[in-house]
């Protein structure tokens, strides 16, 4: 396979107390290969700027006629450009639903409708919602932020409402899906970085179905943000050509996957195959891309490989095509790198429907399969009569009739994040390449770090945990509620590691994440430069950035555009931390970001190892960082469940307290770890994600689709409840957590199972929880350290998703 970080050769072809813990067995199995499934798209829905559904989309975007007008959502007369791909369909008042989650109702409802699934007919505890966003309903958190900032009064509910992991909550609740849940959040890669994660769930079974997708609404955080930093055209768009600067869309573009034989038996309609994917990071810039195009030419690489195709077998590319000019210039770079001098047609149809930021790898992968389906090729217009001066060959204007067999996608984000994706043909073979989709190595786990509140490094983490010491004795005051306790990283200290001039431009959320990486490579040694340019980074969080989002948003309530401030507008992306670090660390491999509330942690770790076993990556970094500003703290502390003081027992209806954290797991293939001498901590065994639809901010009391999750890791890892050594629980003293997870444990033959409940120490760290779990499970001591053997992390997110892994201390 081609190193992430080296061009392929070019196109030849035209075509409170410590934990309780007990000893226990251990186990030790092997990948276990199959063949993985096609994957067919069977169902696609579309709302634009171009049009309300998918034929009306279709009729402009083929026909060249522009979705681009006036914004009339919110004053932009400070802004430099009002023009924005707005949709025009009448849309539910925001005070009854926001923008975001009506755009994503409207494109599922159709896809499904198209796919002709009837989900009364399947088994919805194997239907997958995994959605790409960036901004998810943040109109709604404007408007109550914006309230917070002029009269000082928090709507609780408004804000619990709109945080990113509730897009995958409100759309598995509104269609009742109950299968694994996952909100991707790479900024304008997010939702191709989706598809990437459903293939991965499809190609090793885990699920019958996948409504897959992308959604982001026009909103003024993002149209301050980018006129701030000047990325805007006055005019509509004029990508490949005049490239002068973006235009700002919104919309949303899903489809409904499944295996092929399952689309065959039930006499579906094919509309095309998900073929592969590739996702790679630049580790260059926080805003601008590698103007080289090698990690662009990478992912492009990556993805054609996994489908089995070759660059000669491509026949039309829908290329990323914002139309500012860094990325103008560095895109086709990065295709002369792959394809040579026979470059394949290639448009932007971000000239019609304007950029639509999270949503736009799915929307595009939607107009991609209309392009193999309706036999034309969408144009890019607003050329301005100006000659792409790549000499590309961009369908100036209007549609061009065409039958391609291969299409190639691309999204490219801030942070240096690459995302393409492979569609092609039903039943199209190409050169008949392998595919590289199956389980071909082991994944063992090579280092681990973490940090807590005040414990600001894995030594003073592990020592807690032994002392049964809190790392959340801070009391802060609390509006309306009075003094509550938390745990504060000590963000000065975080930045110790790194060099200063960094550190200035990072977030709260970077520098925990950077420290934690920091503080893995003190204790496990640092990679050799090679090492660490084909080492990938998959970054999770429970809420992102919130200290950015909410700092950068009250500057523009404040002073407008005066008070938009573009250095803090880079790190309102929840990407930005892994930009950073990337950058950091020269990362070049592969790159993906989850933000899904409680479980992210598991939910990265089941990523990450799915990608190094199938052979796409040799070693991924996986991070986990949360921060807890106070207007955060304000909105968990009037919640039902928060306790008023630093004494907390899992389990013990004392409340539960939040607590920053970050962690840093290194995974590896064994082969890759053995190369270097690494010592190997755990080998890593299965995983389980389920989810419930029991609506946004809430989780189901019986337990049972938490149990679903414990038992689907078991599964995976073949290993029965008995063989399990430790269950690293997620009880915090949360009285509704902590008895739905008791009612999981004994639904899933683990009641008796030895338990190391690190929350009782850590405190709530939401995101990170899992991955502090298995730092404390590690690194343990004494009374705190597990019996040797397999390890079962149990997590949970409100709103109804669950996630579990076995990990083997003694494989």
């Amino acid at each position: 396979m081609t190193p992430p970080n080296t061009p392929p050769p070019p196109r030849t072809s035209s075509r409170s107390s410590s934990p309780v813990i007990a000893p226990g067995p251990s186990s030790h199995s092997s990948p276990r290969s199959a063949a993985p499934p096609v994957i067919a798209l069977t169902g696609i829905g579309l709302i634009t700027g171009a049009g309300d559904d998918v034929e009306k989309g279709w009729a402009s975007i083929a026909s060249g006629t522009t979705g681009i007008r006036t914004n009339t959502l919110f004053d932009t007369s400070e802004l430099l450009t009002d023009w924005a791909g707005m949709v025009t369909a009448e849309q539910p008042a925001p005070a009854i639903l926001d923008r975001c989650y009506a755009l994503a109702a409207t494109a599922i409802r159709e896809a499904l409708e198209g796919s002709g699934l009837d989900l009364d007919t399947v088994d919805r505890d194997r239907v997958a919602v995994v959605v790409g966003s960036s901004l998810g309903a943040m109109p709604t958190l404007e408007a109550a932020h914006r309230t917070f900032v002029r009269e000082g009064r928090l709507d609780t509910a408004r804000a619990v409402a709109s945080q990113l992991p509730c897009v995958g909550d409100y759309i598995a609740t509104t269609f009742d899906l109950r299968g694994p849940r996952v909100v991707l959040s790479n900024a304008c890669a997010a939702s191709a970085v989706a598809l990437g994660y459903a293939a991965e769930l499809l190609w090793k079974g885990d699920v019958d179905y996948v409504v897959c997708g992308g959604v982001d609404p026009l909103a003024e955080l993002s149209a301050y943000g980018f006129s701030a930093l000047g990325a805007l055209d006055a005019e509509p768009c004029s990508p490949l050509s005049a490239s002068t600067g973006l235009t700002l869309g919104e919309g949303a573009g899903f489809m409904v996957l499944e295996p092929g034989e399952r689309a065959a038996a039930r006499g579906a309609r094919v509309l095309a195959e998900l073929g592969g994917y590739g996702l790679s990071c630049d580790g260059y810039h926080q805003t601008a891309p590698d103007p080289s195009g090698k990690g662009a030419c990478a992912a492009m690489a990556q993805a054609l490989d996994t489908a089995g195709f070759a660059p000669g077998d491509v026949d039309y590319l829908n290329l990323h095509g914002t139309g500012t000019p860094a990325n103008d210039a560095s895109e086709p770079k990065a295709l002369k790198l792959l394809f040579g001098q026979e470059i394949p047609p290639a448009s932007s149809t971000k000239s019609i429907l304007g950029h639509t930021l999270g949503a736009a790898g799915a929307v595009e992968a939607v107009v991609s399969t209309l392009a193999i389906d309706r036999g034309t090729l969408p144009p890019t217009i607003n050329t301005r009569g100006v000659t792409s001066p790549f000499a590309l060959d961009v369908i100036p204007e209007t549609g061009r009739t065409a039958h391609p067999d291969v299409v190639v996608s691309n999204s490219f984000a801030f942070g240096g994040n690459n995302a393409s994706v492979v569609l092609n043909r039903p039943g199209y073979g190409g050169t008949s390449r392998r595919a590289r989709r199956e389980a071909v190595q082991e994944v063992v786990v090579t280092g681990v770090a973490g940090l807590a509140g005040a414990a600001g490094g894995t030594e003073a983490l592990a020592a807690a945990l032994a002392e049964g010491r809190p790392c959340f004795e801070a009391y802060e005051e609390v509006a309306g509620v009075g003094e509550v306790p938390v745990g504060r990283a000590d963000l000065k200290a975080a930045a110790r590691g790194t060099n200063p001039s960094r550190a200035r431009r990072m977030d709260p959320l970077s520098l925990l994440a950077a420290s934690a990486v920091n503080d893995l490579y003190r204790r496990h040694g640092k990679p050799s430069r090679g090492e660490a340019e084909s080492t990938g980074i998959v970054f999770a969080t429970g809420y992102g950035p919130v200290t950015s989002v909410l700092q950068f948003h009250q500057g523009v309530v404040n002073s407008g555009i005066t008070g938009a401030n573009p250095s803090l507008f880079a790190n309102t992306v929840v990407n930005a931390a892994a930009g950073h670090v990337a950058m950091l660390h020269r990362y070049r491999g592969y790159t993906a970001t989850i933000a899904n509330g409680g479980t992210s942690s598991v939910l990265a770790l089941q990523l990450a190892a799915r990608v190094i076993a199938r052979g796409a990556a040799e070693r991924i970094m996986v991070v986990v960082a949360d921060e807890f500003p106070a207007q955060a703290l304000a909105t968990q502390a009037a919640l039902p469940g928060y306790a008023r003081s630093a004494h907390i027992v899992p389990g013990g209806r004392t409340g539960t307290v939040l607590s920053e954290g970050a962690a840093a797991i290194l995974l590896e293939s064994r082969e890759a770890a053995g190369a270097r001498g690494a010592q190997v901590l755990a080998c890593v065994r299965g995983f389980g994600a389920t989810g419930e639809s029991v609506g946004i901010g809430r989780i189901g009391r019986d337990g049972e689709a938490w149990a679903r999750s414990l038992r689907t890791a078991l599964a995976d890892a073949d290993l029965g409840p008995s063989r399990i050594a430790t269950v690293v629980s997620a009880a915090s003293g949360h009285p509704l957590v902590d008895a739905a997870q008791r009612s999981a444990l004994r639904r899933a033959g683990l009641a008796d199972r030895p338990v190391l409940a690190p929350k009782a120490v850590l405190g709530e760290t939401y995101g990170s929880a899992g991955a502090l779990g298995l730092v404390a499970a590690l690194t343990g001591t004494g009374p705190s350290a597990p019996a040797p053997g397999p390890l079962l992390l149990s997590s949970f997110a409100f709103g109804g998703s669950y996630a579990a892994a076995v990990l083997d201390t003694e494989g």
